[in-house]
């Protein structure tokens, strides 16, 4: 039987993944101890481009760990920056499996197996938001793609219904997701379009603020389309109200979008269901299953009440795809988004989900809540914190630093660079009622008690004075 010169035998095949198993293993088991953030210095052998000649697959896998190596760890229980994607090993051999069957699955009828997997995933979703039968969605590349196709979706409702596409007004916050304002772009939109709506002193999106800005626009001509809320914001990891929001978005006939994206993992929990109260009642939501599920960076999901509004504004074909028309059974995921190509996203949440079951996942997120209280508490003791988390997302400040703004924001600056300089935490920072503010989410898998209790000494030093 002939073979490609790209495909190895049996025995390469063995000899390749027995390294790569072994790159694996010694990975996983340098975490514990690891620096958080490792040299940032690029080596010139890391530039050099590929050589005619075929390489050797332990040399190559070593200038791979030694670029790897070169980053900040957001595999480790000490990453509490921004939102920490740890990782399972789990999805990680589903990506491999994947990629090495190598499905096309943007047409159903190309890979109709793995598809049902994929849509089965989708469907256990839809059922944990309590969203209604009908809905559906599909797996993207993140939330910010996946806000792109709900707006899209919800501009070409309203666009459709008559309204003129340069009188069409959305309403954000402060606290919204830049992604909104980037899709909006993207969209057609101008930046004027868009309206920030006031917040809470709890830096929640006022309802009767919002409730006034679209009455606003509407004597004014506009024509109000979406409203946007944040279930777990990116600064505060606050909730806006949803029930009332949604209320509102019904009386106004607003399309209701929730940027669930770090948040919305939480639903599994009872705490996390009653937080989240409302979001039952969204036109759309995004969700990010590498946040608050655990997987690898570049999971993301969209899901919708109705996917016939995807479709109606996504939807193409051609001649060449007369062979592999939609069956009429459900629409194809290349209609329902902006990817024609895509990579088949389905197993590594389908794998992770049936092979540690549900309740694992939902206990991990439990722990996340209980042990984000627990810091909160602590942290409590010796710095400025404004505010009771909602989630695991906390902002904290060091008292004093100062009788300006300025020397305020230069203190906090600097207490989070002798922070992370240690390499034992790496924590991130916002702007909070105008003030630098450090930030702390708890949210790997990988974090446990001692982690935390760690991070808590270390900023308790910072603070106090005992860092260099």
């Amino acid at each position: 039987m002939l073979r490609s010169d790209l495909d190895p035998d049996r025995d390469d095949v063995a000899k390749t993944m027995a390294a790569a198993s072994s790159f694996v293993s010694d990975f996983l088991d340098s975490l514990p101890h690891a620096p958080v953030s490792g040299p940032d210095v690029v080596p010139s052998g890391l530039h050099a481009p590929p050589g005619e000649q075929p390489g050797e697959f332990d040399a190559l896998l070593a200038t791979v760990a030694d670029a790897a190596a070169r980053a900040v760890e957001t595999a480790s229980g000490h990453y509490f920056a921004y939102f920490p994607s740890g990782g399972l090993f789990s999805s990680a051999v589903a990506e491999l499996l994947a990629q090495t069957v190598n499905r096309f699955t943007g047409v159903s009828a190309m890979a109709p197996g793995l598809v049902a997997l994929e849509r089965s995933v989708l469907r256990w979703l839809c059922d944990e938001f309590g969203l209604p039968a009908g809905s559906g969605g599909l797996l993207t590349s993140g939330a910010s793609t996946a806000t792109l196709s709900a707006l899209v979706a919800a501009r070409e409702r309203a666009v459709r219904a008559g309204a003129p596409l340069d009188t069409l007004t959305l309403y954000v916050t402060t606290h919204t997701h830049h992604c909104v304002a980037k899709a909006a772009r993207i969209a057609g939109l101008n930046p004027g379009q868009i309206r920030t709506v006031p917040t809470t002193a709890e830096h929640r999106m006022d309802p009767e603020a919002a409730r006034e800005a679209v009455a606003a626009d509407r004597a004014a001509g506009n024509r109000p389309f979406l409203l946007v809320g944040t279930a777990g914001a990116t600064s505060t990891g606050t909730v806006d109200p949803l029930p009332e929001l949604a209320r509102l978005a019904t009386d106004e006939q607003l399309w209701f979008h929730v940027d669930a994206a770090y948040g919305g993992g939480f639903v599994l929990t009872d705490r996390g269901r009653r937080i989240l109260r409302g979001i039952e009642r969204a036109d759309s939501l995004t969700l990010d299953p590498h946040k608050s599920l655990f997987l690898q960076y570049g999971t993301g999901a969209l899901l919708v009440r109705d996917t016939e509004a995807l479709r109606a504004a996504h939807a193409a074909t051609a001649d060449y795809l007369q062979d592999v028309d939609d069956d009429g059974v459900a629409p194809d995921f290349a209609d329902l988004g902006v990817e024609l190509t895509r990579e088949f996203r389905g197993l590594r949440l389908w794998l992770p989900l049936h092979l540690h079951g549900v309740a694992a996942f939902r206990a991990a997120l439990d722990d996340k809540l209980d042990l984000a209280a627990h810091t909160d508490r602590r942290l409590r003791e010796f710095a400025d914190v404004p505010l009771r988390p909602d989630l695991t997302v906390l902002n904290f400040r060091a008292p004093g630093g100062g009788d300006t703004g300025q020397a305020r924001d230069r203190a906090n600056r600097e207490l989070l660079a002798r922070l992370n300089a240690t390499g034992r935490i790496f924590l991130s920072s916002t702007r909070l009622d105008g003030r630098n503010t450090l930030r702390m989410c708890v949210l790997s898998h990988r974090t446990g008690r001692a982690h935390v209790d760690d991070a808590v000494e270390l900023i308790r030093d910072g603070i106090e004075g005992r860092l260099p």
